[in-house]
């Protein structure tokens, strides 16, 4: 499928490209542990492969921007090889990435983001930078919206890194990502202080991985298949895609009746 995929482009093709982009999408990942069974590389990687199969689903009207590869990890520190960039770092580079765009003409920014420890950064980005630089500025999580599939396939209560999900996408996405010879179930830590700071609980608050899971994992990894990343992926995408649509239509693909009230508001 054809896309725009900027690290893949010589100037002249992205001065042709840019008549018809409205929007960037810039992947943000990570560099940080996932256990024995994953590379370190996961999370900047798949939000790469996501946003490339997005962009063809949207071609010609969206440009993959180069992959942002580390993210907001501390609390992943204390496993070996993990680099972690403080929130205003990930702001900085964000920033100059949209003001570049922004001097090519484009002034819709999407960060499709792969890395929960993000999410709090991104959307800071995205009231700051609307504010500041005057752009159309959106965050999304790569898969967050894939709410069925999800319900059908994810047994653990208590999933989301390195678990039947991500490795699960990852055999869809970028199986040379995963060890299958080394899968192994998440190694929780019960009784700890995290469990009253998970999402869903009246506080939240910093807690290091560690104090979660020995091994670096949730979930169950050994129950997670090509099928199961192939129908989380693909209903991302769909919900993803059908989102934006909406926010690359040129004026003239608007209904009447919504143009008139989109002018009265």
């Amino acid at each position: 499928m054809k896309s725009y995929v900027l690290t893949e482009m010589t100037w002249p093709e992205v001065e042709e490209a840019l008549k018809s982009v409205k929007m960037a999408i810039v992947p943000v990942g990570a560099h940080e542990q996932h256990g024995p069974h994953m590379n370190e590389s996961c999370d900047a990687v798949l939000a790469t492969e996501m946003a490339k199969r997005l962009a063809a689903v949207l071609y010609p009207k969206v440009l993959v921007t180069p992959t942002v590869n580390m993210g907001v990890s501390p609390h992943h520190l204390n496993f070996p090889g993990t680099i972690s960039l403080r929130p205003e770092t990930l702001l900085a580079v964000l920033r100059d990435m949209v003001v570049s765009l922004k001097r090519h003409g484009i002034d819709k920014v999407l960060f499709l983001n792969s890395h929960g420890g993000n999410q709090g950064t991104l959307g800071l980005a995205c009231a700051s930078f609307a504010q500041e630089l005057e752009v159309d500025c959106y965050y999304a999580k790569t898969t967050a919206s894939a709410k069925q599939a999800m319900k059908e396939h994810i047994g653990s209560t208590l999933f989301g890194h390195s678990c039947e999900r991500e490795v699960s996408e990852a055999y869809y996405l970028a199986p040379h990502l995963v060890r299958p010879e080394r899968l192994e179930k998440g190694d929780i830590v019960h009784g700890g202080r995290w469990e009253r700071m998970r999402p869903g609980n009246p506080i939240q608050g910093f807690y290091r991985y560690e104090e979660m899971t020995r091994n670096g994992c949730i979930g169950d990894a050994t129950q997670a298949s090509l099928e199961i990343g192939k129908a989380i992926v693909e209903e991302a995408l769909a919900e993803l895609s059908a989102a934006l649509r909406p926010l690359l239509a040129e004026p003239a693909d608007v209904p009447p009746a919504r143009a008139e009230r989109e002018l009265a508001t």
